[in-house]
């Protein structure tokens, strides 16, 4: 088995297949681990998953377990809060952690020591396959070589080489909007009353935020304005600011990496499966990341792609299987997760100050209701989404 990309997605099933006795080489273009913003929520199911291969529990040891979550006007404090308890039959982790996705990385990458061979530096540029098995063309530092496979399994983000070699487009879209991302130690718990762990944020005179409460720190998303130049409000004078707009007007935030600049996008590739080769998580799907899905869709796809690969690799006809792993996860990409971060993303996005409490009252109303706070939940941690595809024959 090659797998093209060794970010959470690709280690996520080369753990899967190498615990239970298959042969894995890694293939990643990055030489040493990226200790940047990107990913940092893990929705139940994940974790559920991820106590499969003996990572679950020291990654929550890591991050920050939030039992509730809330969408707030700021700086009124008026809310709709969103207790996760109801979900406590449907998973053994009835909350969202909060945690780095290196702080994943690094877990999976102690775990596969040993285990599967980790080719750094290189990248798969393409592919040729047999009723046997897939010749992998991989480009490296010292030159083009090939490796020989049952399977290629391209899990190399975005902008994958095994996608393209498939031939297939990415449709989709980029949000107008540009966001960026800082941390700071500064305690938004303590200096904003009843606020949560994670908060998603309107501000009453415009605009809106997110804090996410990590181990150490806070995450702050802002979608930045329209009206000014990006650059000036990516100066250190302009980030400060716009901290001070949330907290404590008079002080000076210490700021952790530098603040990530980034745009959002929604696109997917039209089919996740060519004979031998497979699409998983950002190479098949990408999505804004409010509601914190892609990541966990990501691995989410991983963990079907080796349950219809385990059969194969005992001998079993791969087709009808990696048919199976396309129906099931296509649409739960395209009807779960892309159009409920759709969904959160225009939400918050809304800027009609009487449109925003009609949305703050129509969350309070869910929120106030067992029956369909708990339905809601499913949904929103992805276990309803789970469910539906695994009915998928």
């Amino acid at each position: 088995m090659v797998i093209a990309g060794a970010g959470p997605v690709g280690q996520f099933a080369a753990l899967l297949l190498a615990l239970r006795g298959h042969a894995v080489t890694l293939v990643e273009a990055e030489t040493a681990p990226m200790l940047d913003h990107r990913a940092s929520t893990f929705h139940a199911p994940t974790l559920d998953m991820l106590d499969e291969v003996g990572v679950g529990a020291a990654l929550v040891a890591r991050g920050r377990i939030c039992r509730d979550w809330e969408v707030r006007l700021h700086p009124s404090g008026r809310r709709a809060v969103f207790d996760m308890a109801p979900i406590a039959d449907a998973t053994a982790h009835p909350y969202r952690l909060q945690c780095e996705q290196w702080e994943l990385q690094a877990l999976l990458r102690e775990r596969l020591a040993g285990l599967c061979p980790v080719l750094a530096g290189h990248r798969v540029t393409g592919f040729a396959q047999d009723d046997a098995g897939v010749r992998v063309a991989v480009e490296g530092p010292e030159g083009p070589r090939s490796l020989r496979a049952k399977f290629l399994l391209g899990c190399d983000g975005a902008r994958s080489r095994v996608r393209q070699a498939m031939g297939l487009a990415f449709e989709g879209v980029t949000y107008p909007e540009t966001t960026y991302l800082t941390t700071t130690r500064f305690p938004f718990d303590e200096a904003i009353p009843g606020l949560g762990d994670v908060a998603y944020c309107w501000w009453e005179d415009g605009g809106n935020f997110s804090l996410l409460h990590m181990a150490d720190c806070w995450r702050v998303s802002i979608y930045t304005r329209d009206d000014v130049p990006i650059e000036a409000q990516m100066t250190q004078a302009a980030v400060q600011a716009s901290l001070r707009r949330i907290a404590d007007p008079g002080r000076d935030f210490e700021l952790g990496l530098e603040p990530r600049l980034y745009r959002v996008h929604m696109r997917a590739a039209e089919r996740y499966v060519d004979g031998r080769v497979a699409l998983a998580g950002d190479a098949a799907h990408i999505n804004s990341p409010v509601g914190g899905m892609g990541l966990n869709g990501g691995l989410h796809d991983a963990h079907e792609l080796v349950r219809a690969l385990l059969p194969a690799l005992a001998g079993a006809d791969h087709a009808p299987l990696l048919a199976r792993y396309d129906r099931r996860r296509r649409p739960v990409a395209r009807d779960e997760i892309m159009l409920q971060a759709d969904r959160a993303r225009a939400r918050m996005r809304e800027r009609d100050p009487a449109r925003r409490l009609a949305l703050l009252a129509g969350l309070q109303a869910i929120a106030d209701d067992p029956r369909r706070l708990r339905e809601y939940l499913l949904q929103s941690s992805m276990i309803a989404g789970l469910r539906r595809a695994a009915a998928i024959a």
